[in-house]
C-alpha cells in the first residue's frame, strides 16, 4: 500500500469516527524520505489528506518510510525517535504530541 492510500485510510477511519478529533483544527506536513510529502489537515471533524506541500503547515515531522509505518501503526517509541534524531518535528511540538494520541485511538 503506498504512504498516500495509507493516510487516506487512516483518513477514512477518522472521518467516519471523528469524535478523537472534533476539537482539532490543524494541518500536518509529513516530510517522509525519498516517499515525499503529505498533509493532513484537520478541521471541522474533518481529515483531509494531500500530497505535497500546498500552504503552510502547523506541525511538520520528518521521518523515515519504516518509520511512518510504525507512527501509523502506534508501534514507534516518538520519544526514542526524536531524541536519536530518526524522528525531526518543526513546528508546534504540542500538535505533535497531540497527533500521537489521536493515532492511538484509530491504530488497528
Amino acid at each position: 500500500m503506498s504512504i498516500k492510500d495509507e493516510l487516506q485510510e487512516l483518513a477514512d477511519k477518522m472521518n467516519a469516527r471523528p469524535e478523537p478529533i472534533e476539537t482539532l483544527h490543524a494541518v500536518y506536513r509529513f516530510n517522509i524520505g525519498d516517499s515525499g510529502m503529505y498533509q493532513v489537515a484537520f478541521e471541522n471533524a474533518r481529515v483531509v489528506v494531500t500530497e505535497g506541500a500546498e500552504g503552510s503547515a502547523d506541525c511538520i515531522l520528518t521521518l523515515s518510510e519504516k518509520n511512518f509505518h510504525k507512527l501509523i501503526e502506534d508501534d514507534l517509541n516518538t520519544t526514542m525517535a526524536f531524541m536519536t534524531g530518526s524522528l525531526k518535528v518543526d513546528g508546534k511540538i504540542g500538535l505533535a504530541l497531540k497527533l500521537q494520541e489521536i493515532l492511538k485511538q484509530y491504530a488497528s
